[in-house]
Protein backbone atom coordinates (compact mmCIF):
# COMPACT_ATOMS: atom_id res chain seq x y z
CA UNK A 1 0.00 0.00 0.00
CA UNK A 2 1.76 3.62 -0.84
CA UNK A 3 0.85 6.15 1.35
CA UNK A 4 0.05 9.70 0.36
CA UNK A 5 2.09 12.06 1.88
CA UNK A 6 2.46 15.60 1.88
CA UNK A 7 6.12 17.80 1.17
CA UNK A 8 6.60 20.19 3.47
CA UNK A 9 9.06 22.16 1.38
CA UNK A 10 5.92 22.02 -2.12
CA UNK A 11 3.04 23.10 0.38
CA UNK A 12 4.76 26.12 2.01
CA UNK A 13 7.22 27.12 -1.02
CA UNK A 14 5.01 30.18 -1.31
CA UNK A 15 4.41 30.97 1.69
CA UNK A 16 4.73 35.01 2.73
CA UNK A 17 7.89 34.02 4.86
CA UNK A 18 9.86 33.00 1.83
CA UNK A 19 9.60 36.24 -0.02
CA UNK A 20 13.03 37.54 -1.39
CA UNK A 21 15.10 39.36 0.65
CA UNK A 22 16.25 43.08 -0.08
CA UNK A 23 19.53 41.76 -1.58
CA UNK A 24 18.54 39.38 -3.75
CA UNK A 25 16.21 42.01 -5.26
CA UNK A 26 18.95 44.34 -5.43
CA UNK A 27 21.16 41.46 -6.92
CA UNK A 28 18.25 40.67 -9.58
CA UNK A 29 17.63 43.97 -10.39
CA UNK A 30 21.65 44.30 -10.91
CA UNK A 31 21.54 41.31 -13.32
CA UNK A 32 18.24 42.02 -15.40
CA UNK A 33 19.99 43.98 -18.41
CA UNK A 34 22.26 40.68 -18.74
CA UNK A 35 18.68 38.29 -18.51
CA UNK A 36 17.46 41.04 -20.82
CA UNK A 37 20.20 40.63 -23.35
CA UNK A 38 20.31 36.77 -23.41
CA UNK A 39 16.29 36.74 -24.05
CA UNK A 40 16.97 38.51 -26.72
CA UNK A 41 19.54 36.10 -28.24
CA UNK A 42 17.43 32.82 -27.36
CA UNK A 43 14.54 34.93 -29.50
CA UNK A 44 16.73 35.25 -32.28
CA UNK A 45 18.12 31.68 -32.04
CA UNK A 46 14.83 30.53 -31.55
CA UNK A 47 13.21 32.30 -34.52
CA UNK A 48 15.60 30.20 -36.58
CA UNK A 49 14.73 26.86 -35.23
CA UNK A 50 12.49 25.81 -38.14
CA UNK A 51 14.05 27.22 -41.04
CA UNK A 52 17.41 27.61 -42.35
CA UNK A 53 19.02 31.17 -41.15
CA UNK A 54 18.80 33.88 -43.83
CA UNK A 55 21.96 36.73 -43.51
CA UNK A 56 19.70 39.27 -41.63
CA UNK A 57 18.97 36.16 -39.26
CA UNK A 58 22.60 35.85 -38.81
CA UNK A 59 23.31 39.16 -38.07
CA UNK A 60 20.52 39.56 -35.86
CA UNK A 61 22.07 36.54 -34.11
CA UNK A 62 25.77 37.93 -34.05
CA UNK A 63 24.20 41.26 -32.91
CA UNK A 64 22.16 39.72 -30.01
CA UNK A 65 25.21 38.21 -28.81
CA UNK A 66 27.54 41.07 -28.84
CA UNK A 67 24.93 42.67 -26.35
CA UNK A 68 24.79 39.55 -24.44
CA UNK A 69 28.62 39.55 -23.78
CA UNK A 70 28.81 43.56 -23.30
CA UNK A 71 25.93 43.47 -20.63
CA UNK A 72 28.10 40.65 -18.74
CA UNK A 73 31.14 42.38 -19.48
CA UNK A 74 29.43 45.57 -17.30
CA UNK A 75 27.70 43.33 -14.77
CA UNK A 76 31.19 41.75 -13.94
CA UNK A 77 33.25 45.31 -14.25
CA UNK A 78 30.73 46.75 -12.13
CA UNK A 79 30.95 43.73 -9.32
CA UNK A 80 35.01 43.85 -9.85
CA UNK A 81 34.99 47.79 -9.22
CA UNK A 82 32.39 47.97 -6.21
CA UNK A 83 34.95 45.30 -4.74
CA UNK A 84 38.33 47.14 -4.79
CA UNK A 85 38.65 49.44 -1.48
CA UNK A 86 38.66 52.88 -1.88
CA UNK A 87 38.41 52.49 -5.45
CA UNK A 88 41.80 51.92 -6.49
CA UNK A 89 42.07 49.98 -9.75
Amino acid sequence: MNHIVTVQDAVTAFADFMEPTDAELDAIEQEMPVILADVDLLDAQIVTLDRTPTELDERRIRRARRRALAARVALVNRAASASLPGGAA
